[in-house]
């Protein structure tokens, strides 16, 4: 079992926001003049990301959410282009107004074994969010529950660790766990078309981004991709 770490994030400040497809390009052209683009992105700048959602058996983290709940836990799955070479699993908590993610990288055989729903083992190892997860697992009945699809352009830069994200196509997977299967059917959750625009910083934004970012058309709002993507999918 594979059990590379990554370092944990801070509390961070995260702010989301709807943005029509133009308005979304008109954006990138300007960021793309100023910050610097994610150095994992392809040529067109941009990545593919898949997750897979958790939840447990009475769907808490979405009833949360919609709720309004300002203390909670998201698990998920993510994974980059369709690939096994780095799975990641993560926990995003809310905090009040800050968001804490926790990531740690795992084997393939660990994610096949976490899709089907299975957690034997994982109080074994010397991982504090896998025994979280396992824990979770078992009191919570906590399981996978939605795959979501997405293309991410970002744009980053180092002063308080900003990053701007452009994430479009949001697309939810059908009542499918196959993780990595470039076959899997899907639909848009958002019936108008809308991207999304997100805005992630450590204490502040600096001015200059901020100055970048006041006159985009864009509605702030508390997005979930993981809310808007279970639509279609039954709910405990």
């Amino acid at each position: 079992m594979q059990d590379t770490k990554r370092e944990r994030l801070p509390e961070r400040h995260e702010l989301k926001y709807f943005i029509n497809r133009g308005d979304m390009i008109a954006l990138g052209h300007r960021l793309g003049g100023v910050l610097h683009p994610d150095p994992h992105a392809d040529e067109k700048g941009e990545y593919f990301i898949r997750s897979l959602y958790f939840d447990d058996a009475y769907d808490m983290a979405f009833y949360d959410k919609v709720s309004g709940n300002q203390n909670r836990d998201k698990y998920r799955i993510r994974i980059y282009n369709l690939s096994d070479e780095a799975i990641f699993l993560e926990r995003k908590r809310k905090l009040g107004d800050l968001i804490q993610k926790s990531s740690t990288r795992i084997s393939r055989k660990l994610c096949d074994q976490l899709v089907m729903g299975s957690c034997n083992k994982l109080d074994l190892v010397d991982n504090a969010l896998l025994n979280d997860l396992f824990r979770e697992m078992r009191v919570s009945l906590l399981r996978p529950k939605v795959i979501v699809d997405y293309t991410r352009e970002t744009f980053i830069h180092p002063v308080e660790n900003v990053r701007v994200t452009l994430d479009k196509n949001l697309r939810t997977g059908l009542l499918s766990r196959n993780l990595f299967s470039p076959d899997v059917m899907t639909v848009s959750p958002l019936d108008d078309g809308r991207e999304i625009l997100e805005v992630k910083y450590d204490s502040y934004l600096p001015d200059f981004i901020s100055a970048m970012l006041w006159d985009v058309p864009a509605e702030r709002s508390a997005i979930s991709k993981y809310v808007l993507c279970r639509r279609f999918e039954p709910l405990g």
